[in-house]
């Protein structure tokens, strides 16, 4: 997949960061802002996002928390973490309740990010093309319990 079909929410309630992102990557990725949980929300309704990317600490509501309320309505797109505090309860969190796939520290590389959002588009591929291969499977294994049901397999 070309990279610019890859759509990454970017959450941070600091408007130059969230430039600062959309300038570093908007000619590598296809590039979604907001500056906050709930602003998000109506993004991830209406498109396929394939990665999350959050900062920690914002007003209302954290990164951590924001990744754990979409999870049964979003459970598929790759979280990230993105903070200029190292706090071990942020990252203890991050992976318990909002199943983070990565913990970035802010000011972010740019190469690395770009590196590590590839990275992480990957294992959402893999994941939704397992997920396929798993119904297709499950699929031909209810067709032949019905042929053998109906004593067409001998």
């Amino acid at each position: 997949m070309n990279t610019k079909e890859i759509n990454i929410l970017y959450i941070d309630d600091e408007v130059h960061n969230l430039n600062a992102f959309k300038a570093s990557f908007r000619r590598t990725f296809n590039v979604f802002t907001a500056e906050s949980g709930k602003e998000a929300l109506p993004i991830l309704a209406a498109e396929d996002i394939h990665i999350i990317l959050t900062d920690q600490r914002m007003p209302n509501m954290t990164g951590v928390e924001f990744l754990a309320s979409i999870l049964e309505t979003y459970p598929d797109p790759i979280r990230i973490l993105l903070t200029g505090y190292s706090d071990l309860t942020a990252v203890v969190d991050a992976i318990n309740k909002g199943q983070v796939y990565l913990y970035i520290t802010k000011p972010w590389q740019e190469e690395e990010l770009r590196q590590n959002l590839e990275k992480a588009f990957e294992v959402f591929d893999l994941r939704r093309q397992n997920k396929q291969l798993t119904e297709n499977l499950l699929v031909v294994n209810s067709q032949l319990e019905f042929m053998l049901r109906q004593k067409l397999i001998s």
